[in-house]
């Protein structure tokens, strides 16, 4: 089993704290990567919250590529980022020529346009460039979008985050997703390292996706451009999450109705039952078969937490006012946050779907079920 860490806050902390809760939970990971989201950027971004921030490793060539191709394209660099790299003796990691997260002006066209314009733009960008980097291996692009950073490294999780310098030069951010990863399926690989990204939505996952191979062939059959890659199995989970909200505008709850539907004879509190009937009938090759905990962020910003059908993964999540974590296990809630009332710890179960929303301030508890919303105050 991988190990998951997300902190969400309404004051910017430093990543160290999701990697510190991961080395607690360290029997859960070998060792084969870290990987890092971080949105709503303190420090050095915090000026920069409508510049798309690009994030990848370039090879010495790569970065002469990627340059190139961004000055056809019409972008402008607005700022650089790159870790303060610190290998030390012992340390199983690979060092690799150029790690970056650049902060670029949109093309003056763009600006002219409407939003969805611009986040196409941020998408086409994004897998031609990975497209090129595929060969030779010259680049890896896990990220394009406004106010929000990707990190990977193969290697265990606080060695790359000391590798990075994390501990002494942190970008700092209100939202990080980081998981510890457990190669289970496949080769060790950069883009297979949790958690993925696609248009502002982000998810990691603790388990296996044994339902992978129809819900990849029902996502690459929609004819969208962004749905490729699948280097894991739990890399469709962020694009569900993607279908569901961007391209037909369900509310965030009704996520858990496509992954894990209700049997018929379980729907009857439902008010919505003919939607949830209907969801169920049409997107039917969207159902998951764990066992699998996903945490993710929506677009808007709002934290969850949710457990397909089967329960068979831990998930924990607690916190004090202001300050909230979503953790694998409760060893790691107690590192990120250890002066939270722990009475007041949710640990979903198969018909649950915790929410915590973009003000830090509850945590909500969607039971799919019964079709009801409970609410854990802080105030």
């Amino acid at each position: 089993m991988c190990r998951l860490s997300a902190i969400v806050s309404n004051e910017y902390f430093s990543p160290m704290e999701n990697i510190m809760a991961l080395e607690t939970m360290k029997e859960g990971h070998d060792g084969s990567g870290l990987g890092m989201i971080l949105r709503d950027l303190g420090g050095e971004f915090e000026k920069l919250k409508g510049f798309p921030i690009l994030s990848g490793i370039c090879t010495n060539d790569g970065i002469k590529t990627l340059d190139e191709y961004m000055v056809k394209v019409g972008f402008k660099t607005k700022h650089l980022w790159t870790p303060e790299i610190s290998l030390k003796p012992g340390m199983n990691i690979k060092k690799r020529d150029f790690y970056f997260a650049r902060a670029y002006e949109y093309p003056q066209w763009a600006l002219e346009k409407d939003q969805a314009t611009r986040d196409n733009l941020l998408l086409e960008t994004r897998l031609a460039l990975r497209e090129i980097g595929l060969q030779g291996q010259s680049m890896h692009i896990f990220s394009f979008w406004p106010d929000l950073i990707t990190l990977k490294e193969v290697g265990d999780p606080l060695e790359v985050g000391e590798f990075f310098g994390l501990d002494k030069k942190p970008v700092l951010a209100k939202k990080i997703l980081a998981q510890g990863r457990q190669n289970t399926n496949y080769a060790i690989n950069l883009y297979a390292c949790h958690p993925f990204f696609i248009e502002g939505f982000c998810t990691m996952t603790n388990g296996e996706n044994t339902a992978f191979v129809p819900i990849r062939e029902f996502l690459t059959s929609r004819d969208y451009p962004g749905y490729v890659g699948y280097q894991s199995d739990s890399e469709v989970f962020a694009h569900i999450l993607h279908y569901i909200r961007d391209h037909l505008g369900f509310p965030l709850k009704y996520y858990k109705d496509v992954i894990t539907p209700l049997f018929d004879r379980e729907m009857e509190e439902r008010h919505d039952r003919p939607a949830i009937e209907l969801i169920k009938k049409v997107l039917r090759p969207l159902t998951i078969d764990g066992p699998n905990c996903v945490i993710g962020i929506d677009r808007d910003g709002t934290s969850f937490m949710v457990q397909d059908a089967k329960k068979l993964r831990p998930g924990a999540v607690g916190g004090v006012p202001g300050k909230f974590a979503l953790m694998s296990e409760v060893c790691g809630l107690d590192a990120a946050i250890p002066d939270r009332d722990t009475s007041k710890d949710v640990f979903p179960m198969k018909y649950d779907m915790v929410m915590i929303e973009d003000d830090v301030k509850e945590i909500k508890i969607w039971n799919q079920k019964h079709g009801s919303m409970s609410t854990v105050s802080y105030q």
